[in-house]
């Protein structure tokens, strides 16, 4: 049961509504590289502007550290916006000051149109979340929507402050992003396999710690293994290795066995002797790497055994990819591990919940994307609710 109001508890028929949506794509040569946050938000756009309300959009756009920063205006999104969403839009140029010339704005723009203000970023308050900006925002709408759960883990006068302000709701890429979520920790289905790569132990350890409780199984891979491996007194030549965060990785270790979470490592990895594509590569067992010997990737026993905990599995959650996945033949153990993950998805037989951004990019460079039950395109946020944290975006919502 939700705890927070969706937009089928807001009556917007002719109403002016706040969006916070997350206009933060890529662009290179003054053109987006990829719509997908774009395509997120249009079902939130149809239902609000369906019945002639007016989608006020709200976002950052880069890092302007409260200025104005000509490059990082949001006009640049401008086509997109009205080509994925099929409405006209209204770009407001504003400073945040001074709303007069905002609200004329919003009261010219036609009924049922989206109307995109300025970077929110260009006002040190939004950052802040100084109460006096989160007002002057306030004062341009009826309603305020968050649809932005990849800004959700920020305390900002947009994503917080202006939350408790109006009568509020979850949009529809929120409300499906939090139904996943919940899905994958918050009651999911047992058993569940959570699978941790990327290169820092350093980086995860919130996390680590937040799911040993939490799931059946833990699968560690990319570099991070090996600081485990080390502390699991083996050899892992000149592979990238946390050795000083040993005693933590044994703390994990044993905590995971108290909490009755099987830690799933290794057994075979793919070794080279430089770090580079196509390197000449071999395959050892993780006890006998050669000391000036790298491991890239897992090997194919490791692949087979995190294969096995899948077919146990009823749901699992994936941050980190398992090996140099940007390198090839490095990317063999992510790829081979993320399709079978998509098959078992597709046959009913799992429920697949992925996020972070090199997570996000290795699934696409295996092709299967579009295949899991759920892909968040939320890093930091996607990071910090895996650790447990509280989301002053999302709890704003609930209050």
């Amino acid at each position: 049961m939700n705890t927070f109001k969706t937009l089928d508890d807001l009556p917007m028929a002719d109403k002016l509504v706040l969006v916070r949506v997350d206009l933060n794509v890529p662009v290179a040569n003054s053109k987006v590289t990829d719509t997908l946050r774009i395509e997120r938000i249009v079902p939130t756009i149809r239902d609000i502007t369906k019945y002639g309300g007016k989608a006020i959009l709200l976002s950052h756009f880069g890092r302007p550290e409260g200025k104005v920063v000509t490059e990082l205006s949001l006009e640049i999104v401008l086509d997109d916006v009205a080509r994925i969403c099929n409405r006209e839009v209204v770009f407001v140029n504003t400073d945040w000051q001074d709303m007069t010339k905002a609200k004329r704005a919003i009261k010219q723009a036609p009924s049922g149109s989206i109307v995109v203000m300025q970077n929110t970023r260009f006002h040190p308050g939004e950052a802040s979340n100084d109460p006096e900006l989160a007002k002057r925002m306030a004062s341009l709408g009826d309603f305020y929507v968050n649809d932005a759960f990849s800004a959700a883990h920020r305390a900002h006068a947009s994503t917080q402050g202006l939350a408790h302000l109006l009568p509020n709701a979850a949009g529809r890429a929120m409300e499906k992003e939090l139904a996943a979520l919940t899905k994958g920790l918050g009651n999911p289905k047992r058993p569940v396999i959570a699978l941790v790569g990327g290169a820092k132990v350093s980086t995860k350890i919130d996390l680590l710690e937040n799911l040993l409780p939490k799931v059946d199984a833990l699968v560690i891979g990319g570099a991070m293994a090996n600081t485990f491996l080390h502390a699991a007194g083996l050899s892992v030549g000149n592979s990238l290795c946390e050795k000083d965060l040993k005693d933590t990785a044994i703390r994990i270790m044993d905590r995971a066995s108290e909490e009755q979470c099987s830690i799933i490592l290794p057994v075979d990895a793919v070794v080279a002797f430089k770090f580079e594509a196509n390197a000449k590569h071999l395959f050892y067992g993780v006890d006998a790497i050669a000391p000036n010997g790298m491991i890239l990737d897992i090997g194919p026993s490791s692949i087979e055994r995190i294969k096995g905990a899948i077919d146990d599995a009823s749901t699992i959650l994936w941050n980190g990819p398992l090996g140099a996945f940007e390198m090839e033949p490095f990317d063999a153990g992510t790829v081979e591990v993320a399709k079978y993950v998509a098959k078992r998805t597709k046959y009913n037989h799992l429920i697949s919940i992925a996020g972070g951004g090199d997570t996000v990019a290795a699934l696409a460079h295996a092709g299967v994307k579009d295949q899991f039950t759920y892909v968040s395109t939320a890093g930091g946020a996607f990071l910090e609710w895996m650790e447990g944290k509280t989301l002053p975006g999302v709890a704003a919502l609930q209050q």
